[in-house]
């Protein structure tokens, strides 16, 4: 989708701050989202790619105002309410009850048990979990339609859903630079339309075709893009 999220080549948004020696975290709640998120993912509700779609609805004021993980924190309320796990107002409540107990009241509330018919992460299996083999990749033999070396063109095209080709990229001309082989397609699962399993290309585009003749001529950027974002670069639109 065309939303606020997509940056990549966008002026205007500050320097890059780097820090030495940067924590993993800077706030301990943002260790809290990250668990959150991934022990939420285990229930079996939605897919990673449907965790990035959340995110990115996220209205653009509040996004461009808040930090990472206050964008991943929005996608995860988003996905347990959509999922039923939350019901309206009850993040507002929990809180109100945690700022009453931090304030010196009993508590009122125990925590509620898993719902039945779904995975729970428990603390003991979250080391193993993380370190099993998993991804995108497919064992599929889904015929490409490039190869490298391939003259092509990224589709220029305005999606509603989830994307993964950025929008500075479309309508440009590049080159297969490389053939990752089949993936899961990212705009059909963050639908809920199943995998879609399709070739995935390292596409190599110089820079002054992005962006110019104002970029280094010797520059260039890789795109991982699938098949469905491509087009032989004779095709007109």
């Amino acid at each position: 989708m065309n939303g606020v999220h997509d940056m990549g080549g966008m002026h205007g948004m500050g320097p890059i701050e780097r820090e030495d020696d940067e924590p993993v975290f800077h706030r301990e709640w943002e260790a809290r989202v990250l668990a959150m998120t991934v022990a939420s993912g285990f229930l079996g509700r939605w897919n990673i790619d449907m965790s990035r779609h959340a995110r990115e609805q996220m209205p653009a004021a509040e996004y461009l105002a808040t930090s990472y993980y206050e964008h991943w924190l929005s996608g995860l309320e988003l996905l347990l309410a959509r999922s039923g796990f939350l019901e309206p107002n009850e993040i507002e409540e929990r809180m109100a009850r945690a700022r009453a107990i931090r304030s010196g009241a009993s508590p009122t509330a125990t925590p509620a048990a898993p719902p039945s018919g779904v995975r729970v992460l428990r603390a003991d299996d979250v080391l193993a979990a993380l370190r099993a083999p998993g991804g995108a990749r497919v064992a599929a033999s889904a015929p490409g339609r490039f190869r490298a070396g391939d003259r092509v063109r990224a589709r220029t095209m305005n999606p509603v859903g989830h994307t993964r080709l950025p929008r500075y990229a479309r309508g440009r001309h590049g080159v297969i630079d490389c053939d990752h082989g089949v993936w899961v397609f990212p705009d059909s699962h963050a639908a809920g339309q199943g995998a879609a399993a399709q070739h995935l290309y390292g596409v190599r585009f110089a820079a002054r075709e992005l962006w110019g003749p104002e970029a280094a001529a010797g520059d260039a950027v890789i795109l991982d893009l699938w098949d469905d974002y491509l087009e032989p670069a004779e095709v007109t639109p």
